[in-house]
């Protein structure tokens, strides 16, 4: 892998999109490619990451036994990787920007996992003055392509944005040395591909102990997609932490084999429902609206339901149902990674996001506040601060072979 020497790039693409500040790449299908007109001074990338920063302490995340180098910015959110760091370089052109991509397998319009992706894509645009893309894949000879493509087009850095990308990720990065890619939620690791972990789990634990306050029934529902590690890592957290609160709650739980599936997710979550679940929580992307939509209607009924959010605060898309969201700042979460490939510690090591980090969390709709327990607020927020001293170890489902955790 290169270090920060110089890469050719070819020229820019041509032909204008109307409304987008950018051009539509011919060589990549689907691909809208953003030029930042400016590049930041030193001055105007503080006053981005002002814009969007959140009084936050720096914490570091050193498992034990590594001691990996610490990324200090002047925006406090900070990400480690694991084990030794391989600079992948990060060469500029003559405007100083690099080029990132983002890949995903679903609408960037789902207010959830996607959009957060895509907001993480523009704020690199804006904060670091890159040129960026974004393209929507479906199958794995689409990945394929779509890694081709962008590193035939010079691109530095791609974000994989799901565990599905990660077979492919590997080939591209054993055929394209000089292109590093990010794989969220990915299992494995080579010299320029990592892996970035969100433990989200640790927001869904504390989903689960609200939902097991909440419930009145005494049953809860976990509606999933795909039973991919990330997304089984979050149900049995979400199980533990309402087990913590009720041990006695009884936890139903389904995948419907697809994230985006509206149809299938409405009927999982009536079926949930007709049983007698009364709070919900998913791990979907698109299909979350039918949990959300499923759970209006019952409220519509005369029921007292919830359901709660996932992947990103959700708590806007439908406040008159939603009791909270287990969050991950994604967005946040991209820039830092886009920081660290800068300065040469991106790649041959996953890189892990945490409540530590103030990228997960979860967050009480202050819609529904009025009918949660003060008392509830509080032992969620003492848990919060458990977790992320490493006192309240949240089960999990390894994603990394070797890893420990539960299956």
């Amino acid at each position: 892998m290169a270090g920060g020497g110089e890469r050719s790039r070819p020229t820019a693409f041509g032909g204008g999109v109307p409304g987008v500040p950018g051009n539509r790449g011919p060589n990549i299908r689907g691909a809208v490619n953003h030029r930042q007109p400016e590049v930041y001074s030193l001055g105007d990338g503080l006053a981005a990451r002002v814009r969007y920063a959140v009084a936050r302490r720096a914490v570091t995340d050193n498992p034990p036994g590594k001691a990996p180098p610490m990324l200090r910015t002047p925006r406090p959110l900070l990400l480690l990787a694991t084990g030794l760091f391989l600079a992948c370089g990060a060469p500029t052109d003559d405007e100083g920007s690099i080029r990132v991509a983002l890949l995903t397998s679903g609408p960037v319009s789902d207010a959830g996992w996607y959009a957060g992706a895509y907001e993480g894509l523009q704020r690199i645009e804006q904060e670091l003055g890159a040129t960026v893309s974004h393209q929507q894949t479906a199958t794995p000879a689409e990945f394929d392509e779509a890694f081709l493509a962008y590193a035939s087009a010079g691109y530095d850095l791609v974000f994989a944005h799901g565990n599905e990308y990660q077979d492919a990720a590997i080939r591209a990065g054993e055929q394209f040395p000089e292109l590093t890619i990010v794989v969220s939620g990915g299992g494995r690791i080579a010299e320029n591909v990592a892996p970035l972990i969100f433990r989200l789990e640790e927001g869904s634990y504390l989903a689960g102990m609200a939902a097991a306050a909440m419930t009145r029934s005494g049953i809860i529902g976990m509606v999933g997609g795909v039973a991919i590690p990330p997304a089984r890592g979050t149900f049995r957290a979400f199980e533990a932490g309402a087990r913590s609160v009720r041990p006695d709650v009884e936890v139903l739980e389904v995948f419907t084999g697809d994230w985006n599936d509206v149809a299938a997710a409405k009927e999982a979550a009536v079926a949930q429902l007709s049983r007698g679940a009364d709070v919900l929580i998913h791990n979907l992307d698109a299909a979350s609206f039918a949990v959300f939509q499923a759970v209006r209607e019952a409220r519509a009924e005369g029921r007292t339901v919830w359901a709660l959010g996932m992947n990103s605060n959700q708590n806007d898309v439908a406040p008159d149902v939603i009791l909270g969201s287990a969050v991950i700042r994604i967005a946040d979460a991209f820039v830092e990674t886009a920081r660290m490939w800068q300065n040469g510690e991106v790649g041959g090591a996953a890189i892990y996001a945490s409540t530590r980090q103030e990228v997960i969390d979860f967050v009480f709709n202050p819609a529904a506040l009025d009918e949660v327990p003060p008392e509830l607020v509080e032992r969620v927020a003492e848990a919060r601060v458990l977790i992320r001293e490493g006192s309240l170890d949240v089960p999990r489902v390894p994603f990394i072979e070797g890893e420990a955790g539960v299956q």
